[in-house]
């Protein structure tokens, strides 16, 4: 069975990328997108059968876990999980005790949510197939699954997760594209350094290449968030 995703994230492009990555999974689909904890609360009203919300903890109108207070009071049973660049600890624990299923942390490739989607389909059809009076083994199997898979894949020998955030963050919030110099100056960071993050989140496909042309000599080549 298909499950149903309501994608939660205020900023427009990472809006627009979980909910592409997300029809990208098979099995899943995308059934609305909020931008707001206000329009998450109405998509769900509007459409109980949502199965799924994937949620960002920065909102304008309030924090994800408000959001999720108001969800459950409602009796909204979706599964919930964070996907978000919220590092505080705090923050964990209490979306843990709160019912979060998974936390997926920014910035990510499309290969590192396919696998938070996957373990959570293996959950659901584990789940699924369960007889109603469960014994422990059952209730350790279902558990599991949802915390024995592997994580992200490691990254590049010489690469570190701050710098690769750094990195993305620069190219987010930048009025254009970057080259890896300029890059490098907003992490302070030499080119070359920030040229192997570069290249890295292209690969990954978080990240577009196009040449930069102006000036004299060989053109530069030029990083955008892929939109």
């Amino acid at each position: 069975m298909t499950v149903r995703v309501l994608v939660v994230e205020d900023e427009q492009l990472a809006a627009e990328a979980h909910a592409a990555y997300t029809n990208r999974v098979d099995g899943f689909e995308v059934a609305a997108v909020a931008r707001s904890a206000g329009e998450a609360m109405r998509a769900l009203a509007a459409d109980p059968a949502i199965d799924l919300v994937l949620l960002d903890m920065h909102l304008p109108d309030g924090h994800g876990l408000g959001l999720l207070q108001r969800l459950r009071a409602a009796g909204h049973l979706c599964d919930v999980i964070a996907v978000t660049s919220a590092r505080d600890a705090e923050v964990v624990r209490h979306a843990v005790a709160q019912g979060v299923v998974l936390y997926l942390l920014k910035p990510f490739s499309f290969a590192t949510f396919r696998t938070k989607l996957e373990q959570y389909a293996d959950y659901r059809a584990r789940l699924a197939e369960t007889a109603s009076d469960v014994v422990q083994d059952d209730v350790d199997q279902l558990f599991g699954t949802l915390r024995t898979r592997g994580s992200a894949a490691p990254l590049p020998k010489g690469m570190s997760t701050e710098s690769l955030r750094q990195v993305t963050d620069a190219l987010r919030t930048a009025d254009s594209g970057l080259s890896a110099s300029e890059a490098g100056e907003a992490i302070g960071a030499s080119r070359v350094t920030a040229r192997r993050y570069l290249e890295h989140l292209a690969d990954e496909g978080l990240v577009e290449r196009a040449p930069r042309y102006g000036g004299s000599g060989r053109p530069e080549v030029e990083y955008r968030w892929r939109r």
